[in-house]
């Protein structure tokens, strides 16, 4: 009995992401809600291959890249035991997307290349966690997020600086500086998905160590860990999960560093049910998003766009993930 109580948090996650999933497979255009029905079950009618080609990998990718953004930041907010720590913060999603940036405007790697914009992101997610520890070591741990700070800053310099030089090439990368799961299909879910959910798994399994972490090295070592190999470890998942989520979404701010603090009011941080929850919970919020951004696309641009085109995700996440973090700033500010 006592387990199933403890799971319950973790259920009632998974129920948010399946009815999200919903809300997001029955939004758009092409596809009237009356017929939405029919066209799940006979893929090959024209409605049908709106749905299966088009909208269930755009949702399937909202749950990816929020599950590997929420947990990337409860990650990084246990290993740096900063509640403002994020993927956003620490600059290692915005230099995800300025890998990301570089090869496909200079054509590096072909631009529907989901293994080559992996790469990318990741080698830039590397870079920009070695800028951020090189500075840290300069200016000492506790000025740790203040690096992150200008370390993404620099990064979206650099960004700003590529696209100056190459003005024909702006249009090109536009969705991986706003953020947007639109445009992507089976074959790029096949081969981002396998990496997400590896290191997803290497969090979950890691997942008792993130406590352990929160309070401090001398804590860590006293328990019998290794604190700096830990650390490394937990710093390489979030890098990771940041840089798959930045490969398939592009620049998704906000979701990072709001997730963990919505998580801990369903569970203790010290649960393992931690990990688990929170990506259930970056994925309802991004698939969240996504829903009402096709939504707005239908009601401002009625059908006249093609399905591909519209809000992005991203700029919705950032309006949602800003308005939540007042609220909770808010909320913790309280007597």
């Amino acid at each position: 009995m006592t387990t199933v109580r403890a799971a319950r948090p973790a259920l009632v996650a998974l129920a948010a992401v399946l009815l999200a999933v919903t809300a997001d497979l029955m939004a758009g255009r092409g596809v009237p809600v009356d017929r939405f029905a029919a066209a799940v079950v006979d893929p090959g009618s024209l409605d049908g291959q709106i749905v299966w080609l088009l909208r269930v990998p755009r949702a399937l990718t909202a749950v990816l890249a929020g599950a590997a953004l929420g947990v990337a930041g409860v990650a990084l907010q246990s290993v740096l035991a900063n509640p403002l720590a994020s993927p956003d913060t620490t600059g290692v999603t915005g230099a995800a997307v300025f890998g990301v940036v570089v090869v496909t405007a200079t054509a590096l790697v072909p631009r529907d290349s989901t293994t080559g914009m992996l790469w990318a992101a990741l080698l830039g997610g590397l870079l920009g966690s070695g800028l951020v520890y090189l500075l840290a070591a300069r200016l000492g741990p506790d000025r740790q997020l203040l690096c992150g700070v200008l370390a993404a800053g620099a990064m979206g310099g650099a960004i700003t600086l590529f696209l100056s030089v190459r003005t024909s090439q702006f249009g090109t990368v536009l969705r991986w500086l706003v953020g947007s799961v639109d445009a992507r299909v089976w074959a790029d879910l096949a081969r981002a998905a396998p990496w997400i959910l590896v290191w997803l798994l290497v969090a979950v399994l890691a997942s008792p160590l993130l406590p352990i972490l929160a309070g401090g090295d001398a804590h860590a070592a006293a328990v019998g860990l290794a604190p700096r190999r830990t650390r490394l470890l937990v710093l390489v998942t979030a890098v990771a999960l940041a840089a798959g989520a930045a490969a398939l979404a592009g620049a998704i701010t906000f979701l990072g560093l709001v997730v963990p603090h919505l998580t801990g009011l369903l569970v203790d941080r010290s649960s393992r049910w931690m990990v688990p929850v929170a990506a259930a919970v970056g994925a309802t919020l991004l698939v969240g998003c996504d829903a009402v951004a096709q939504t707005v696309t239908g009601l401002l641009a009625g059908a006249q766009l093609s399905q591909r085109a519209g809000v992005p995700a991203g700029a919705v996440a950032a309006v949602a993930g800003a308005v939540a973090l007042v609220v909770l700033i808010r909320r913790t500010e309280r007597p």
